[in-house]
């Protein structure tokens, strides 16, 4: 099978700019930042790249349609604080969340080329589990964590698996398999993680704009301190 082809846009793109480009209904949405949040998700799926490089990739979502608003909108499974407000679990949100370069340094859009019915299909559904209000599962991603440092166990059930309940990529993962497309053979839905949906051996193009790493000031910092450690246990010369 031949490589996905990866498009990488100028970095001076917007991210407005650049989801106004590719974001189309039934495209999975991948996108990276700085927080504390998203390096640690970084730095554990190290263990699903080739290289043992932290991932670029720390949430995914489904492009929904474009609404008479004239917003395009997501739907996503997301932990999100909103004016004291709460929303956790499966939601829809307008593209304009993600235009923030300060927040989302990183962004994808994978195209896998649905027919018009299964994009029909693939949004409908996601539509029926906002409407279910299907939860966000901290328990499984602790799961999934405990996985991604033993491969053995990705291929079998989540040990922390809840039902009603989805994180953002095994969401991705499961919308999708409503329509007969399996991304990422051999996983488990509910150990599935945005690089694994990057990595993706089913044929699709992929468009992604990037900034910078999520992990190099943490790197450094690490660096920093190890050195420092390295230095104080070095036994002193007679």
């Amino acid at each position: 099978m031949n490589p996905p082809a990866i498009i990488t846009v100028p970095p001076g793109t917007s991210n407005r700019e650049f989801l106004e480009q590719f974001a189309r209904p039934g495209r999975v949405g991948l996108c990276g930042g700085d927080t504390l949040i998203d390096r640690g998700i970084a730095r554990a799926e190290r263990h699903a790249t080739p290289d043992g490089q932290w991932s670029r990739w720390t949430h995914a979502f489904i492009f929904g349609e474009r609404r008479t608003d004239g917003h395009q909108w997501v739907i996503e499974s997301d932990l999100q604080l909103l004016r004291g407000h709460v929303q956790f679990g499966v939601q829809e949100n307008r593209t304009t969340k993600y235009h923030d370069e300060k927040l989302y340094s990183s962004l994808a859009v994978l195209d896998f080329q649905l027919p018009p019915d299964a994009v029909n299909r693939v949004v409908a559904e996601g539509l029926e589990l906002v409407s279910s209000r299907v939860r966000y599962s901290l328990r499984e991603i602790l799961g999934t964590l405990i996985a991604l440092r033993h491969p053995t166990l990705r291929e079998r059930g989540n040990l922390l698996d809840r039902d009603h309940s989805f994180f953002c990529s095994a969401l991705v993962r499961h919308l999708y398999s409503k329509v007969n497309h399996d991304l990422t053979p051999g996983l488990d839905v509910k150990h599935t993680a945005p690089e694994d949906l990057f990595r993706s051996p089913v044929a699709h193009h992929t468009w992604t704009l990037e900034r910078a790493m999520p992990n190099s000031r943490l790197r450094a910092l690490a660096g920093r301190v190890k050195q420092r450690v390295r230095t104080r246990l070095k036994p002193a010369r007679p």
